[in-house]
């Protein structure tokens, strides 16, 4: 698959189990019994709130005299701890963001973590990833962002970093971006929603902040009927459920039982929201868990769309402020909100339709939203639009006046966007929404005048030979994926795009075998210059290619250049610790075909041994 991505929400993710490093390292477990977090000191009692609010009185009073001004926290502690790494590549957004490439980084940042009493925020993106580029120029460039980090320590998981694709599976992170919230001794309190509005995600990472239960502890209590507190019920409703791990140590819900697992939340919200007294979770909650498990796609399999259920989300779509409050997922997954409420085309559809398009319409015109949420509800309304042709369709007809809208948002966009951070965002999901709509040379003439303004140019490249290919131009859609390949920087992104140009050409050119067989042996060439090729990302990306040239050799008789593939990846396997995944994953590439099996016991290539 081409590395393009517009939607956290078709990611699947991580099963595998985080393990200890050795004997000082942190791990990244299961939460313990539910506990209270952070914990409470025996002097943190003696402050009464009344002596609190006093307190506080004072210390106001105190600064609004001449000259008076707090002293910066001592820099000291973490100093001496080591706490304070290189430069981080996201240093020009304004937070203290502390580079982590391997195991002795981590033990390092928690070592610190655990000295000064704060939580760490990890997060997991690469440079060229636009959701991670939004995130740059949207959240951690925000001054409150910047005010609030200094109460946690901010660590930043490049996966280009040397060995850094090693730490994905102690932190069971595998889509970009991912952000993680963890207490100083390694348990996962929550992730937050990169794909939120920026206010929103502040609000619940300043809410997670203020302590409380880890969100898997939340979540088994929810099930089973146990009272929550109003912002445990909002831990639940702004939980990132896209990057939520499915390996039994987190939430441990799978991408097919999740809109059943939220229309089972939002049932119980429901209830408790109803008691006459006790805690109880507010509207925007609930509505919010019915709205996510109505737009968790597969037509909310397993949602009972009830007559209440309908005129709730009427509701919230006529009323701007709701809608505002939940422009995410209306923005990003409206489409498939409109699929659950109406499966078959008909009037009924049509009006849902016409519902959720009149609330996409004013997101996109809400100048206090990002440019690309806002270009992201007008996808959507494109999405609606095309709601019932096929999704491969190539040639497809919009209504003119909204292609007209796009062209004119993306025109300005284009021209506004200044900042390298937001183009990224904005560029790369304005082509892909043109191509949606139909208009393939927008698309492409949108891409082609910004590769050189973009830092990641070669995404950009990977789009124009995704819009050749399904346009039947095969030539140049090879050409743009080999040059794809050929500019991308970083061991993983070399791998992964490595992998898509692979892809492409057994699908397009499969006769060329001495050209396969070259681009082979160049991605196994990177595999073999980085220490991490065999974990999450790259190792996946390096069984992409497996996968690719295996049928391709079961269907073309080529089953000889899977020997020589396999005798080249040999001694990189024996880097590889005994009995390892990543030693497994090495070991299990180019074998599983049945045509290397007949090829192996034949003549030829027994006379050739």
């Amino acid at each position: 698959m081409t590395p393009i991505a517009s939607r956290t929400r078709s990611q699947a993710w991580l099963r595998t189990r985080a393990t200890r490093r050795g004997p000082a390292s942190v791990l990244v477990r299961r939460a313990p019994e539910p506990r209270s977090w952070p914990p409470v000191r025996p002097s943190s009692r003696l402050v009464t709130p009344a002596l609190g609010a006093l307190l506080l009185l004072a210390l106001g009073l105190l600064l609004s005299l001449p000259g008076v001004a707090l002293a910066a926290p001592p820099a000291a502690a973490g100093d001496a701890l080591g706490a304070r790494p290189d430069r981080s590549a996201l240093a020009d957004t304004g937070a203290d963001w502390r580079p982590a490439a391997g195991d002795a980084d981590i033990d390092r940042h928690f070592t610190a973590a655990r000295a000064l009493g704060r939580p760490v925020l990890l997060y997991w993106g690469a440079s060229w990833c636009p959701p991670c580029n939004r995130l740059k120029s949207t959240l951690f460039n925000r001054a409150e962002f910047v005010e609030l980090s200094r109460g946690f320590i901010a660590v930043h998981v490049d996966g280009d970093l040397p060995g850094a694709q090693k730490l994905g599976a102690r932190f069971r992170v595998r889509g970009y971006p991912t952000l993680v919230l963890l207490a100083p001794d390694g348990v996962e309190i929550t992730r937050l929603p990169g794909e939120g509005d920026p206010a929103q995600v502040m609000r619940t990472l300043r809410s997670a902040l203020a302590g409380g239960r880890p969100a898997a502890a939340v979540l088994a209590d929810a099930r089973v009927g146990r009272v929550l507190t109003p912002a445990e019920w909002r831990m639940l409703a702004f939980y990132s459920w896209e990057t939520a791990a499915e390996d039994g140590e987190s939430l441990a819900v799978s991408a097919t039982d999740r809109p059943a697992v939220l229309a089972e939340l939002a049932a119980r919200a429901t209830q408790a929201s109803a008691v006459a007294q006790g805690p109880r979770p507010d509207a925007d909650t609930v509505n919010r868990l019915w709205l996510k498990a109505l737009a968790a796609g597969d037509e909310a399999r397993g949602v009972r769309v009830e007559a209440s259920l309908r005129q709730r989300v009427q509701r919230v779509l006529a009323d701007p402020a709701q809608a505002r409050r939940h422009a995410d997922v209306l923005a990003f997954g409206g489409d498939d909100l409109v699929r659950a409420l109406a499966p078959a085309p008909g009037a009924d559809r049509q009006a849902w339709i016409g519902r959720v398009d009149a609330a996409l319409r004013r997101l996109q015109a809400d100048p206090s939203l990002a440019r690309a949420d806002r270009l992201a509800a007008l996808g959507t309304r494109v999405e609606l639009a095309r709601v019932d042709v096929p999704r491969q369709a190539v040639s497809v007809s919009i209504p003119a006046t909204l292609q007209r809208e796009l062209a004119q948002t993306v025109a300005a966009f284009d021209q506004a966007a200044a900042d390298p951070h937001e183009r990224q965002a904005v560029v790369t999901l304005a082509a892909h929404v043109l191509a949606r709509a139909g208009d393939w040379a927008a698309s492409d003439a949108l891409l082609r005048s910004n590769l050189e303004r973009s830092h990641s140019g070669y995404y950009l490249m990977s789009q124009l030979g995704s819009n050749a290919r399904r346009q039947g131009r095969h030539d140049e859609a090879l050409q743009w994926f080999e040059r794809a390949y050929s500019s991308s920087r970083g061991p993983a992104t070399r791998l992964q795009w490595g992998a898509s140009y692979l892809q492409a050409l057994v699908e397009l050119s499969p006769h060329d075998s001495g050209r396969i067989e070259r681009a082979a042996g160049s991605i196994l060439a990177d595999a073999s210059a980085d220490e991490a090729a065999f974990h999450e990302r790259s190792g996946r990306s390096l069984q992409r290619v497996s996968r690719a040239l295996t049928r391709w050799a079961a269907d073309s008789g080529h089953a000889e250049v899977l020997v020589r593939l396999r005798e080249r990846t040999a001694p990189l396997c024996r880097t590889q610790a005994a009995g390892s995944t990543p030693r497994s994953t090495c070991e299990a590439l180019f074998r599983a075909v049945p045509a290397l099996t007949t090829y192996l016991s034949s003549p030829s290539a027994r006379s050739a041994s």
